[in-house]
């Protein structure tokens, strides 16, 4: 009898370059239904990225790239500047859909100097170029994945709590996830974590996505509500708190989904460090401080009538819904990449960190 396949064996984003498409796993829907979708174009790529059925930096930016490969294949000319112009306006149409996370513009960027750097190449060069680009970013995604988990194991010990917010796991990046990656890998090797999964209000990731991703790997997890941290690390239960990020500050502030950074200020209270898992894709040198982070406003509706049968609120009552918040740096014990585990100050590590990603890239 064939192995019934849990959300583990579906792959987060990947190419169907044969149907020219951005195929994903519709995170929308879960955990009620696996529904994987195809998108094709510009307009199908950007509302999938914008109503988060593929989410996450990681796995948004690998999306883009996927992206912006599919439909510079699509565009019909062999004069370098037409088809320059045309990728340059579907490449900022695409950069659009969300202003926090910074692996979108990385990755589109990216891609975008891959066009640059060959324009004496014949535009069909070009074309295969970007798919060859774009297939890089995913297994480089990958490869950031594992070497997070690495470092990220060396923090904690066999039977630690582990308390993580919103979803940095496999759902949220190619494979293994960024703050779930020592969580995986710990499983792999026996380390038996207890993990406590904020249900992430009010989109409920923690709850929909986390919670559902680490009991279909057989993790012990504990779905608690967001307004429960507090217990459980006063319990004593909770050794250590692993999180994500959209985006870094050069200063080690970090936006996370919102909520992250009340999690932050009550596990200094209770002496529970808190580590950002953060690829250096997500480092973002160009903004000192994360009070020039752009937040995203969502829609109100998202906080009164989603998830509920009958609006939940009253009507007319006004909504403040901002997908991120800023945790301050100096409520961060480490920032967990895969070139090493950045320390305060941050902006001397972060130095460091981008030295041996350089002395990486010459070998």
């Amino acid at each position: 009898m064939e192995k019934k396949k849990n959300i583990m064996d579906y792959d987060t984003v990947t190419l169907d370059d044969e149907n020219s498409a951005v195929v994903i796993i519709d995170q929308t829907k879960l955990p009620a239904r696996t529904e994987i979708i195809s998108l094709k174009t510009a307009q199908e790529i950007w509302d999938a990225i914008y109503l988060l059925q593929v989410r996450g930096a990681p796995a948004i930016g690998v999306a883009a790239a996927y992206g912006i490969y599919v439909l510079a294949k699509g565009i019909e000319t062999e004069d370098f500047d037409t088809f320059y112009a045309e990728f340059k306006k579907q490449k900022e149409y695409l950069d659009s859909s969300r202003p926090t996370a910074v692996n979108l513009s990385w990755a589109l960027n990216r891609m975008e100097q891959v066009v640059l750097n060959n324009k004496e190449k014949s535009v069909a060069e070009i074309k295969q170029l970007l798919k060859e680009e774009s297939v890089e970013i995913q297994e480089e995604d990958i490869r950031v994945c594992k070497a997070i988990g690495e470092y990220g194991l060396t923090l904690v010990k066999p039977g630690d709590g582990i308390l993580t917010h919103c979803n940095a796991g496999k759902l949220a990046t190619s494979k293994y996830g960024t703050a779930t990656a020592p969580i995986y890998l710990g499983q792999e090797r026996g380390y038996q974590f207890r993990v406590f999964a904020d249900e992430t209000r009010p989109l409920l990731q923690g709850a929909r996505l986390t919670a559902f991703e680490l009991q279909s790997s057989g993790v012990d997890v504990t779905l608690i509500c967001d307004n429960m941290s507090a217990t459980v690390m006063k319990n004593g239960w909770v050794d250590a708190v692993f999180v994500g990020c959209d985006r870094v500050a050069a200063n080690g502030d970090t936006a996370n989904k919102i909520g992250t950074s009340v999690v932050a200020a009550v596990a200094k209270l209770y002496n529970v460090p808190v580590y950002i898992a953060a690829p250096t894709s997500t480092i973002d040198m160009n903004t000192p401080t994360g009070a020039e982070i752009k937040i995203e406003q969502r829609k109100p509706e998202e906080v009164t009538e989603m998830w509920y049968k009958e609006r939940m609120a009253p009507e007319g009552v006004k909504v403040f819904n901002p997908a991120f918040d800023v945790t301050d740096h100096e409520l961060i014990a480490g920032i967990v990449t895969e070139f090493g585990i950045a320390r305060p100050p941050y902006e001397e590590s972060f130095k460091e960190i981008f030295a041996r990603k350089e002395a990486a890239a010459k070998k």
